[in-house]
């Protein structure tokens, strides 16, 4: 197969293919299969076939989110950019970031935090942000949590895949032990990143379009 002249849809199909070929009986039911692969599609890390983990029912409520028209938040604006906003667009979710604001800039310096926990202050402050993605700041997540604590925040999802050797494999363990009081996706670990949180929400835009 000549993969210089293959078409994106193509190539897109023929690399799930080869996902589904290689992860053989995975055990995941269809709705989460499609998450996890789509995972591993852009990571091409099939570790992530073992490690995401999913509270009861996540898949259906943030498809419900999604169909009602909810916004979505990120933490950063690599997500941002990585989410597929034309499949997003039918549903009229808007999609935003504020961790490089100005007024979230200030606050984190009046403040003294990081910009990560600024932002997801300003962020639960707009009602409107119902699914809360996650990719890269660990902060941003255990601040979330908090503020889900204090009752402040009250997500329809939370997306939880922070990266790194500070903090993220403990803020996931925090998010994965509310036991689904909160709907969420995570993976147990040091390994996520923006990228891979930007295609659990493609995965569920299209489960969306599909429902």
């Amino acid at each position: 197969m000549d993969s210089l002249t293959m078409k994106p849809e193509a190539i897109e199909a023929e690399s799930f293919r080869i996902i589904d070929q290689e992860a053989g009986e995975h055990g995941w039911p269809e709705a989460e299969w499609q998450v996890v692969r789509r995972s591993i599609h852009t990571s091409a890390d099939f570790e992530y076939a073992g490690s995401m983990v999913f509270s009861d029912g996540a898949v259906a409520k943030a498809v419900a989110a999604i169909k009602s028209g909810c916004a979505i938040v990120t933490d950063t604006n690599m997500a941002l950019s990585g989410i597929g906003k034309a499949r997003l667009a039918p549903f009229g979710c808007r999609v935003s970031c504020h961790v490089a604001d100005p007024d979230v800039a200030e606050a984190a310096r009046h403040d003294g935090i990081t910009r990560s926990i600024a932002a997801m202050r300003k962020a639960v402050a707009t009602l409107d942000n119902r699914i809360f993605v996650i990719g890269n700041a660990p902060t941003a997540l255990f601040e979330l949590l908090r503020l889900v604590g204090e009752g402040t925040a009250h997500p329809a999802l939370i997306i939880g895949l922070p990266v790194g050797f500070v903090g993220a494999e403990e803020s996931k363990n925090a998010l994965a032990a509310t036991d689904g009081s909160i709907p969420f996706i995570t993976n147990m670990g040091r390994k996520g990143g923006s990228n891979v949180a930007a295609a659990v929400v493609n995965a569920l835009a299209i489960i969306a379009a599909g429902a």
